[in-house]
């Protein structure tokens, strides 16, 4: 075609053009204008084809598509951050990847993330993940930040001012810092263990706990006393064993030790899934018998808890709704710095196995409420 053409005509795909050819060794990266040249439209198609706007008619963003497959062009992230004022990136700040919860709530981000083009940069706060992340979100290098095991002593809530940037907690939250968080319903959680306990008829109902610096595990507790005591059912100090750690270790010495009392306890709730099964094992290996002799309930529902070896009744968290809710607050966050903060809390599920003896829950009727988006301060 002559070289009058302009863009316009070449967008209304009059012409075939020649099969693309990949640019010779030593010419440097490919650009949007090889691209162009090789699909026979303007530069600025390209970048309205890369763009998803819908005005590009189809049989030119067909042409332009098999150009970029063909060529396997890359844009040029640096520069779409330039023009954009955004990196196309989202930071993850992670802790405890032993524990299986985490690294199912981090696949999770990552999957939802990837389908909505958004790339994942992941810190672990364990190892100096904080004060990396923190930078990294000062910077620009990512668009916002997710935050899955926060608490009041995170290094990151102390470099980065609450609403300042784009931040959302999941899962663990903290009051004090004001930025979008989601979580589950850890009190009501707790109180569903001793609602079922309870009306199950145990009577020796002990607690396996932990120190109570994570949300997560605060509210557990306290939604589990609370019940106890609004049912008459005491919970005496000497069936109270405080765990530093999250370990199956833990979980074994804590049944030890509960085991050992004149009149051992015939439930254990156990505040996350590990010391459960810590549980579990430790109680067996002094010869209890499971569910006969005690039953245990654990929370959080990691993927090993429905495995037959430990069959544990738990409390399972939303996972995919939390981090749907999270990424969408997020993004929303992104778009618009000054609207008030949301908490959004969702309910649990009480899921009932083996160590408690597939016994149903004696209430009739008694299901989770409906999720509820709150802010608390309104």
């Amino acid at each position: 075609m002559g070289k009058g053409r302009t863009g316009q005509q070449r967008d209304a795909g009059l012409t075939t053009p020649p099969a693309p050819a990949a640019p010779g060794r030593g010419s440097g990266a490919l650009t949007s204008h090889d691209v162009a040249r090789l699909a026979q439209v303007s530069q600025a198609t390209v970048s309205r084809v890369l763009r998803k706007d819908p005005k590009v008619r189809p049989e030119t963003r067909e042409r332009v598509l098999r150009v970029l497959a063909e060529t396997r062009y890359e844009p040029n992230a640096a520069a779409r951050a330039f023009r954009t004022n955004r990196s196309g990136s989202i930071g993850v700040v992670v802790a405890r990847l032993s524990y299986q919860l985490y690294p199912a709530m981090l696949e999770a981000i990552g999957s939802q993330l990837a389908r909505l083009g958004q790339r994942m940069i992941v810190w672990d706060s364990e190892h100096g993940g904080d004060a990396v992340a923190s930078r990294a979100l000062r910077q620009g290098i990512v668009d916002g930040m997710i935050l899955t095991a926060a608490t009041q002593e995170s290094e990151f809530l102390r470099e980065v001012p609450a609403q300042s940037f784009p931040v959302v907690m999941v899962n663990r939250t903290v009051d004090e810092y004001d930025c979008d968080q989601v979580s589950s319903d850890n009190i009501d959680g707790g109180r569903r263990v001793a609602e079922y306990l309870v009306a199950c008829g145990r009577q020796r109902i002990a607690l396996i706990a932990g120190i109570p610096r994570a949300s997560t595990i605060r509210h557990r507790e306290q939604g589990f006393r609370e019940a106890l005591a609004g049912l008459g059912v005491e919970l005496p100090p000497h069936y109270v064993y405080r765990s530093e750690t999250f370990s199956h270790a833990s979980g074994v010495q804590a049944v030890t030790r509960l085991m050992e009392l004149a009149s051992p306890p015939d439930a254990i709730f156990c505040v996350n899934d590990v010391l459960a099964m810590g549980a579990m094992d430790g109680a067996r290996v002094r010869g209890a018998r499971l569910p006969d002799d005690l039953w245990l309930v654990g929370y959080d529902d990691i993927e090993i808890a429905s495995w037959g070896a430990y069959d544990l009744t738990t409390v399972r968290q939303p996972m995919d709704l939390m981090v749907a809710q999270t990424i969408e607050l997020l993004l929303a966050r992104i778009a618009d710095r000054e609207s008030p903060a949301r908490h959004v809390c969702l309910p649990n599920e009480l899921v009932i196995r083996g160590s408690t003896g597939r016994h149903p829950h004696p209430t009739p009727g008694h299901a989770p409420p409906k999720p509820q988006r709150q802010d608390p301060r309104a």
